[in-house]
């Protein structure tokens, strides 16, 4: 502020005065992130604030939808610049002039560290508040492990910081993360308002720094638990521990050794490979969005009204998807009780998120009724969009989509689930092939957050940029592919299905093979996740194929017998594991165990010892080697769709970035020459090297190339 009091601009963040108060804007769309420029021009208007001799407090805020949302991504990977945001953060801690901060939209990661420097915080209503770097595979670097524990609380900040939630204004209004929750819906007159406040009332500045050398004493039992429960739900990841390490610190040792501390840990966060996965998937997660080759000027069609044909498990799932998402929604099946079960199951997963608090019930309520039922066609002729989720069929699907084709209204999108099948077939039934598409969910579908979107050979661009808005809409990560057989995601975890029987065949037991792969990381084995999706699926699609003379498709084998059984799994209590009433612990069942020693005897197998690693490699490389020929073949478009795919859809941790990221990391020399022993041994088609693969270990590049 110059002696005239006109604002002076530091941009991209200003200085200004209205009358006792100093105004700190920051100004750098669209979220605000903590560049180096604004860093350095936090630095120089707080300066400016502090020479102001007519202003006795001091408000920061920031312009536009958001208060600061984090770091830039743009710096990430590149080294760090000054001024660092800890000597931001100081620096406001430092100041003589109380300084509060008005947060909207989100404060997250650097963004709440800037606020927790502050004297005092205010939050607009539907502003969020957390500190994400855990799933970043870091933890926050600015003193966040060290003065939010001193602001709320160690129990609380340690809930937050590992799990990397933010939570809402008034949770912080509640916990003492904030000191007011505004009225004002915009943050310059919340925070005057507040000033005013802070001098009427005399309020005296919240310090995180000046509490004391140590919080008061906290019992060792919190971060023994916390870590118990870690080595419980996320053995495998680096990050969660440090955090507890971090805010462990907080209680045990004075402010400036502590933030000593936090700076150790941040860098061995920074120096973990698994920082380098998790921030690959977190830009990957991004990319996907943007599909390559699609016209910018492909506008999407509006959705406003939807249909969903099946009420099974996958079929109200994905109804509960729009009713999220507030678009109405029929539900369509053949028989009253079909319906009547679908909605049953619908409201008891509405009732469930109720009874965990995750949803209120007026909430829970308000969708079940976006969701109407229905038993006829005709209702579905003002959608504009219709998802197909009825069994793996291609006769059936292809008379829904004659329905489909004489009921809808012309513009309307006609979408199949299938998880298979090819998508031009199930076209080529309309009058209208450029308006077809597939919506390949992943159960359940309410809660798994991949969404392949199947781009058939007469799919208009409009359709596909239609498809993946609604993706956006209803809050999944949507990934464009091409038709094949499985498209990406399940042409690959078939190849690993087979290596995975194969394996057992030659004398592995199931337990083992799904013990290597959640020895890797993954949520569960192939094994166990067969059972949970239900062994009948497999079966019935390897039936389909067999029926269409499909020459890949092995003859049927101990998995068929165990479905032909009616040991579907974890429905039935009984799969290729056997299940406790009430249990969804898989345990080794004897019945499994003769049948495969009955199935390697009619086929002249003795069984041998079988290797974890080569459990690993043939089950992981054979992914790998599918994908590189998905690639060549253009059913995925990029190295990171396929990472997504499998990230977001099949449980590979996120950690690792993916297979085609892991693979790189790898090295792919080391996964070719394996491939190639394979083969010869083996001659089997899936070890074919892909000649992608060839050429990239030829010329020295890795999957990241094809980004």
């Amino acid at each position: 502020m110059d002696a005239s009091g006109i604002a002076t601009d530091c941009t991209p963040v200003r200085y200004e005065r209205q009358g006792r108060t100093g105004i700190i804007t920051v100004n750098q769309p669209p979220v605000n992130a903590l560049g180096q420029a604004v860093r350095a021009g936090l630095l120089r208007a707080l300066a400016l604030g502090q020479a102001d001799g007519e202003a006795d407090l001091l408000v920061l805020l920031a312009a536009g939808r958001t208060f600061m949302a984090g770091a830039d991504i743009r710096e990430f990977g590149q080294a760090p610049l000054v001024p660092f945001l800890s000597d931001v953060v100081a620096a406001l801690e430092a100041s003589p002039k109380p300084v509060i901060a008005v947060l909207h939209g989100t404060a997250l990661g650097g963004g709440l560290e800037v606020a927790l420097g502050c004297h005092f915080r205010v939050a607009l209503p539907g502003t969020r508040l957390g500190l994400p770097e855990v799933k970043l595979g870091l933890l926050p670097g600015a003193g966040g492990t060290q003065r939010l524990p001193r602001l709320v609380g160690p129990a609380k900040a340690l809930e937050m910081i590992v799990s990397g939630d933010p939570v809402t204004a008034a949770a912080a209004l509640d916990i003492g993360l904030v000191d007011w929750l505004a009225a004002e819906p915009d943050p310059l007159a919340a925070g005057l308002a507040f000033a005013k406040r802070v001098r009427a009332k005399g309020l005296m500045p919240r310090r995180t720094g000046a509490r004391g050398d140590r919080i008061a004493a906290v019992s060792p039992l919190l971060f023994s638990a916390a870590r118990d429960d870690l080595a419980r739900k996320s053995p495998h990841l680096f990050a969660p521990h440090r955090c507890v390490d971090a805010v462990e610190a907080a209680c045990t040792l004075p402010l400036a050794e502590g933030l000593k501390r936090e700076r150790e840990l941040f860098l061995a966060c920074m120096n973990s490979p698994q920082r380098a996965g998790l921030i690959h998937s977190f830009f990957a997660e991004r990319a996907v969005a943007k599909v390559p080759g699609l016209a910018a000027d492909a506008t999407p069609r509006p959705v406003h009204r939807v249909g969903v044909i099946g009420a099974g498990t996958m079929g109200g799932g994905i109804a509960m998807c729009f009713a999220n998402a507030h678009i109405p929604t029929v539900l369509l099946d053949t028989t009253q009780e079909a319906l009547d079960r679908g909605l049953a199951t619908i409201r008891r997963n509405y009732q469930a998120s109720v009874a965990k608090g995750r949803l209120r019930q007026e909430e829970a309520d308000a969708r079940l009724t976006l969701i109407r039922p229905s038993l006829a066609y005709d209702d579905l002729a003002d959608a504009d969009l219709v998802v197909e989720a009825v069994f793996e069929s291609m006769d059936l699907k292809k008379q829904i989509f004659t329905r489909l084709d004489q009921v809808c209204r012309p513009g309307a999108i006609l979408a199949t689930n299938t998880s298979t099948l090819d998508v031009d077939a199930i076209a080529a039934v309309t009058s209208r092939p450029q308006d077809v598409a597939g919506l390949h969910f992943f159960s359940p579908a309410n809660v798994m957050r991949l969404l392949e979107v199947v781009r058939g050979r007469e799919t208009a661009p409009d359709v596909l940029a239609t498809a993946m808005d609604v993706a956006r809409r209803i809050g999944k990560v949507g990934v464009a592919v091409g038709v094949c057989y499985g498209f990406v995601g399940n042409r690959m975890l078939h190849q690993r299905a087979r290596e995975a029987t194969a394996l057992v065949d030659e004398g592995a037991a199931p337990d083992q093979v799904d013990r290597v792969l959640t020895d890797f990381g993954f949520p569960m084995g192939p094994f166990a996740m067969g059972d949970l999706a239900g062994l009948d699926v497999g079966w019935r699609i390897r039936e389909e194929r067999r029926k269409a003379g499909d020459p890949d498709t092995p003859p049927p084998g101990w998995l068929d017998r165990l479905a032909e059984q009616g040991r579907y799994g974890q429905k039935t209590g009984a799969g290729i594991y056997r299940y406790e009433a009430g249990s969804r612990t898989p345990l080794p069942d004897p019945v499994t165990a003769d049948l495969i020693a009955r199935d390697r005897a009619a086929k002249g197998i003795t069984p041998r010892a079988v290797t974890n690693q080569e459990i690993l490699e043939r089950c992981l490389y054979v992914m790998v080697n599918e994908a590189a020929k998905i690639l060549e073949e253009g059913v995925a478009a990029r190295a990171l769709d396929v990472d997504m795919i499998w990230v977001h859809g099949y449980g590979f941790p996120a950690w690792r970035g993916g297979p085609l990221f892991w693979a790189d990391q790898v090295g792919l020399g080391t996964i070719l020459g394996t491939i190639t022993k394979f083969h010869q041994a083996s001659g089997a088609k899936q070890w074919q090297p892909s000649p992608l693969l060839e050429r990239l270990v030829r010329d020295g590049h890795g999957f990241a190339s094809l980004n």
